[in-house]
């Protein structure tokens, strides 16, 4: 970057117009481009899980690589432990870096890790594949939350931000229908068939590479990061683009311009600082807000096959068939429903959906312990239990990503997600899986006590919502949350918390003079004890 770029070299305050710009955008092919471009992760990590469960008894074949059951096991959580270290390392580096260099680099290390893991020849190999290819995908989480929410304008945010989280099941349904052909030994020898299986989503993403690099970097990043003038030049070809796909803008007015310094980069100490000080509430709201949907989540879907095939009797092959209305009713809630966390508001509709899911699962819970369910009642409660609580797990997603300043928010998503797939991902399936009981006929009550906790952690999520939860709909990001680069101070309120301290000096040690509007810049010179503020003409 040369110094002509940085916008702040007098260490004076620069109003930028670049959030409001954004914000004010109508919806064309360009956003979609976003969408697209963008929104392809979560299929491809719904596509690897699905894939890789599918394909791990195969793995235990002599043909194949010949893994224990233990092995086997191992591979999944080996995956989710890649996730977590991803997430977290890529998670600042996208903050520090940019939104754009790490939507490429990471889909590039998922490709290149998940088409090695169809090469591998032994148990060490494919965990190294499958742990880096992880990697990947966490950081994605991150990259891609951070990169559409300060793309998309404040109107449709929600809904994008919604929907994309929501076609992890799209992804899902893709792996279940490319395993019944690659892993059908009738259709392909089956020492090729699982290996073809990991090279599914790495063809997907060399489709979907080519859109991302016409995918512009942030300009609320490039703002905040010093480089106001890049800054309006993206948003300057961003507009020619909409008005070329037929798009009116409106003009935006200077009052709606935000003041921004050069703020100095953003350490662990000050990410803590604000986190747990100055965002403490917040911190608390994205906390129970990714434990409990992860908590549901992983506790019935990684268990639901046990259940189906335990107290219902099903073979392998009839609970693949009862995966995918359960998988459509997730996927169908965030498509439907994500609209209206842009027109009713974020604190209802996370409580209502949270709420409807906690009690259907809890009538669900009463009825499959008075044996009153067989295998597809049971499943058709699923899909209505999931269908709202997909579109409330969506949302927490959305939430982590937009009520921290955009400084930290990369950090801030990849954080919370960590902690709800270790809570999620390690505990609640563990958990369920020892409440089904042994045998033919095994009892229902203990695993009927996990749904009905099931169903109260839940309520309780969207109870916290509720009182903790932030009125974002339609908000520009920089209301919601006060850059930490902005001059200007944002006011507490009773559930947001204050706003970071501001530094008095740039990153490079120059004091930070405000930039005052027109009329401040030569105030009147205040009257003196023998002058007459209003003086009349007539006296």
């Amino acid at each position: 970057m040369s110094s002509t770029d940085h916008a702040l070299e007098e260490g004076k305050a620069i109003p930028s117009l670049v959030p409001a710009r954004m914000d004010r955008l109508p919806w064309t092919r360009f956003h979609w481009m976003i969408v697209v471009g963008l929104g392809v992760s979560w299929i491809l990590d719904g596509l690897e899980i699905q894939l890789v469960s599918l394909v791990g008894n195969v793995l235990k074949e002599p043909q194949t690589l010949g893994l224990t059951t233990a092995q086997v096991g191992l591979l999944a959580s080996i995956y989710l432990a890649g996730e977590v270290v991803g997430a977290l390392v890529f998670g600042r580096l996208t903050d520090k870096w940019g939104r754009r260099n790490l939507f490429i680099i990471t889909l590039l290390v998922y490709l290149i890790a998940s088409g090695a893991a169809g090469l591998t020849w032994d148990f060490w190999s494919i965990a190294l594949c499958r742990f880096v290819a992880g990697m990947g995908i966490g950081g994605e989480y991150a990259a891609i939350n951070s990169a559409i929410d300060e793309l998309i304008p404040s109107k449709y945010r929600g809904r994008v931000d919604i929907g994309v989280n929501g076609t992890y099941w799209g992804g899902a349904l893709i792996g279940s229908a490319v395993g019944l052909v690659l892993l059908n030994d009738d259709l392909v020898p089956i020492e090729w068939g699982w290996r073809l299986c990991f090279l599914i989503g790495p063809v997907m993403g060399l489709m979907i590479i080519y859109l991302r690099r016409h995918i512009p970097e942030s300009p609320r990043w490039l703002m905040t990061h010093g480089r106001v003038e890049e800054a309006e030049r993206t948003v300057d070809g961003i507009e020619e683009t909409v008005r070329r796909q037929g798009g009116e803008l409106r003009k935006v007015g200077d009052d709606e311009a935000i003041n921004v310094v050069d703020y100095p980069p953003v350490t662990y100490r000050e990410i803590a600082r604000v986190m747990l000080r100055d965002y403490r509430s917040r911190s608390f709201l994205g906390f129970s807000m990714m434990v409990t949907q992860a908590f549901l989540y992983n506790a019935i879907f990684f268990t639901y096959a046990l259940v189906l095939k335990s107290y219902f009797g099903l073979n392998d092959s009839s609970i693949a068939l009862y995966f995918f209305p359960f998988a459509l009713g997730n996927l169908a809630g965030p498509l439907l429903l994500g609209h209206l966390f842009d027109t009713i508001g974020r604190r209802k509709m996370i409580l209502a959906t949270y709420s409807v899911s906690a009690v259907v699962l809890f009538v669900t819970a009463l009825l499959f312990n008075a044996g009153a369910l067989n295998a597809l009642s049971l499943t058709g409660l699923w899909c209505v239990v999931f269908f709202f609580a997909s579109a409330g797990a969506s949302s927490a997603y959305l939430t982590v990503s937009e009520i921290f300043p955009i400084e930290l928010r990369g950090q801030a998503i990849s954080f919370f997600f960590a902690i709800s797939q270790l809570t999620g991902g390690v505990v609640a399936p563990f958990l369920f899986a020892s409440l089904i009981g042994e045998g033919d006929n095994p009892a229902r009550g203990p695993l009927t006590v996990g749904y009905i906790i099931g169903a109260a952690v839940m309520l309780v999520g969207g109870l916290i919502a509720w009182f903790f939860g932030v009125d974002a709909e339609q908000q520009s990001l920089e209301n919601v949350a006060k850059p930490l680069s902005a001059r200007e101070r944002a006011s507490a309120s009773r559930f947001q918390g204050t706003s970071p301290r501001l530094p008095s000096v740039d990153a490079q040690g120059r004091r930070i003079t405000p930039v005052l509007p027109p009329d401040e810049q030569n105030p009147p010179p205040d009257p003196t004890p023998n002058q007459n503020p209003n003086p009349n003409p007539n006296d």
